[in-house]
């Protein structure tokens, strides 16, 4: 029998598991719901789902590079421990060579990814109901260079942080510098000309207010002319301190990195930098009161 949209989305609601696997479900029990949530509670799925409102902060993030294609993505657990686990570190090479050979550019395009038989979608489903944890993928991105650029990837701490940078020039070695220099140093902006005229005038702003009221507990207030030239000082160097070419290099502070790849006859195109669990607002357990509430029970 034809499956409708509308019984998709009722065992969706039901069990948490993704539509194409509803889809599946409800094709197999010939649209029976509730054979079909049986269905998905026996392939591990519908078991899956209920892990669905735990929060996944942890995990590690990884870059693949393969000639002129870059990936560059995070793999998200529960805890750092099942981080290290060897079910996890394998899905999240799998998933690379996954994401890597599909052409997809993002998170969503990503998760509808078939791989023999299976999606992305499902196969997190299945590794959720195998490892415990709550598995999700978060911000994936595709690079595609120029032959005569270069890819520079690197990896901290095992995948805590991973980073991603193209330069016009240069060579692996001096991209490999910059992506290192990217996560030690966590810039925001390429250059000056990325930052929207909004975040500058709310800056200035700020700094404005900060420079008055130190101005007002100075036994000898200065002029308004030295306020606004401290004023415009201060925000050219918070400006500096967030774009990545205005940074003194990680390796050699007394130049800065557009400095260093001039000098190596480079430029610097682009670049990414994750970390694990940046933008995630994790739970905070209280372990006493919970166990409180359970001796009340």
């Amino acid at each position: 029998m034809a499956v409708t949209a509308a019984q998709v989305k009722e065992l969706r609601d039901i069990t948490g598991a993704g539509m194409l696997d509803c889809k599946k479900a409800l094709e197999q029990t010939d649209g029976n719901i509730d054979a079909a949530v049986t269905y998905l509670r026996e392939k591990g799925i519908a078991k899956a789902a209920k892990k669905a409102d735990r929060i996944a902060a942890e995990g590690l993030c990884n870059v693949i590079v393969d000639g002129n294609v870059a990936v560059i993505y995070e793999l998200n657990s529960e805890t750092d421990f099942v981080a290290k686990n060897e079910k996890f570190l394998s899905l999240l090479d799998n998933l690379g060579q996954i994401i890597l050979a599909s052409g997809a550019e993002s998170t969503e395009a990503a998760l509808q990814v078939v791989n023999n038989g299976k999606s992305v979608e499902t196969l997190l489903a299945e590794a959720t109901a195998t490892i415990g944890e709550k598995i999700t993928l978060r911000r994936v991105q595709r690079v595609v260079k120029e032959e005569a650029q270069v890819f520079g990837a690197y990896k901290h701490m095992g995948g805590r942080i991973a980073t991603l940078s193209l330069l016009n020039g240069g060579n692996d070695a001096v991209a490999k510098d910059i992506a290192m220099h990217v996560a030690a140093q966590k810039p925001q902006y390429l250059d000056q000309s990325q930052i929207s005229a909004d975040f500058i005038a709310k800056e200035r702003d700020v700094l404005v207010h900060q420079a008055i009221e130190e101005n007002s507990k100075e036994a000898k207030p200065k002029p308004q002319n030295i306020l606004e030239k401290m004023v415009e000082g201060r925000l050219n160097k918070q400006l500096k301190d967030i774009c990545l070419v205005n940074q003194p290099f990680v390796k050699n502070p007394d130049e800065t990195v557009e400095q260093y790849v001039k000098n190596n006859k480079a430029v610097v195109v682009s670049f990414i930098r994750l970390e694990v669990g940046e933008g995630i607002e994790k739970k905070e357990t209280d372990f006493a009161k919970e166990v409180m509430e359970q001796v009340r029970a």
